[in-house]
């Protein structure tokens, strides 16, 4: 532990209070991580150094022995009984000015007894070994769904197979070779992290011998090649909600990995694609449907079967003068809401053109047109623009 902990105030560089509670301490930490990060102020040496100080300020803050241990050293030290510009920590004591407090007095001539003070003040319970295990969440998961049409229209429960990392079925975890053991790893000492310096500051990192796991494997699995960790399916059964549409992406919350130590399992993302229907589109939460009708229909009115989801059809009234293109709404034969009520179907009429027509076909459109000779619905739609044409 570096003497100058008990010199830095480490609520004034986070800035907060000293009674400050842990979530204000928190909101005040992200806000500054994001100010402040490195990556949002590219060769900014002076935010890069803010950055740091407030890292290492919070460290300290948001574990409460930590925090309990440094306002304790804070108040017993810095009230006056240690001056930095008194000649720190050498010799016989704080001195300069303040309290003269004996080194060897307060910690009984053990020359080594303050460094061990400090230094299970922000690493509490590495003296006495290796750390115990931390509960660990579960890594998130992926994965795809195709469902048809009717499927997406009511929601469907659907079994999805997964495979995710699990221990080795061979070494059972242990990353060693039949009939050996791994030994706890030399270089962090079985904790399964280091330190780097980088600028003053020390980042916690996975150990690079290790890689975290806290032991050493001299004979590794032949199945794993030492590493602990294989490969194992298991089957979820997956609800997807009524109404979904094409590329949304569901979560399933703790269907994803089990966590480590007891900690809670990670959530399982589906993203769903639905197979397109030959008749029915979405539009909006409603369906729609092009009804092909005829001249003859169109024009005197008609009673039309229409096919609605989930099967069967429905009789819709199509009045005389129907123009082409006008929806009619179908209540309730669409997609399940979130409420449980059905949205609608809408009825798209389609006025359809023969492509042949026989002499007696021909016959009746050409007397249609002389019956109807005086109307002309191109002048009709067009006599504004006409009107402004001649003035």
């Amino acid at each position: 532990m570096n003497k100058d902990w008990l010199e830095k105030d480490f609520y004034a560089s986070l800035g907060v209070a000293k009674d400050a509670t842990p979530d204000e301490m928190k909101k005040k930490y992200r806000k500054l991580a994001r100010e402040l990060h490195p990556d949002k102020n590219p060769g900014d040496k002076k935010a890069e150094d803010k950055f740091k100080e407030m890292s290492e300020a919070y460290d300290v803050l948001s574990d409460p022995a930590k925090r309990k241990e440094y306002d304790e050293a804070r108040e017993l030290f810095a009230s006056g009984g240690y001056s930095p510009g008194g000649g720190g920590f050498g010799g016989g004591g704080f001195g300069g000015g303040g309290y003269n407090v004996n080194y060897e007095d307060l910690f009984g001539g053990d020359q080594g007894g303050f460094g061990d003070f400090l230094g299970g003040m922000f690493n509490r319970g590495r003296a006495g070994g290796r750390r115990s295990p931390q509960p660990r969440r579960g890594a998130d998961m992926e994965s795809s769904a195709t469902l048809s049409f009717e499927d997406s229209l009511d929601g469907v429960t659907l079994p999805l197979r997964l495979s995710e990392d699990a221990p080795c079925t061979m070494c059972h975890g242990t990353g060693a070779k039949a009939g050996s053991t791994p030994s706890v790893c030399p270089t962090c000492g079985g904790n399964g992290q280091v330190s780097r310096n980088a600028g003053g500051f020390a980042f916690a990192e996975p150990c690079p011998t290790c890689h975290g796991r806290g032991l050493y494997v001299d004979d590794p699995c032949t199945l794993c090649h030492g590493s602990g960790r294989g490969k194992k399916t298991r089957t979820v059964q997956a609800r997807i909600p009524a109404g979904v549409k094409d590329g949304s992406k569901i979560r399933l919350k703790g269907k994803g990995s089990p966590g480590e130590n007891g900690g809670p399992s990670g959530d399982l993302f589906i993203k769903v694609r639905v197979t397109p229907d030959k008749l029915f589109t979405r539009k909006g939460d409603n369906l729609s449907i092009e009804v092909p009708v005829t001249f003859h229909e169109a024009a005197l009115g008609a009673d039309i079967a229409v096919p609605v989801p989930r099967g069967g059809t429905v009789k819709v009234r199509i009045p005389a003068g129907t123009a082409n293109g006008r929806a009619f709404r179908i209540k309730g034969k669409g997609i399940r809401g979130k409420n449980g009520v059905n949205h609608d179907v809408l009825a798209v009429v389609e006025v359809a053109v023969p492509e042949n027509l026989s002499e007696e076909a021909r016959a009746a459109l050409d007397a249609f047109a002389a019956a109807t000779v005086d109307h002309d619905p191109r002048q009709e739609a067009f006599a504004s623009h006409a009107k402004a044409a001649t003035s």
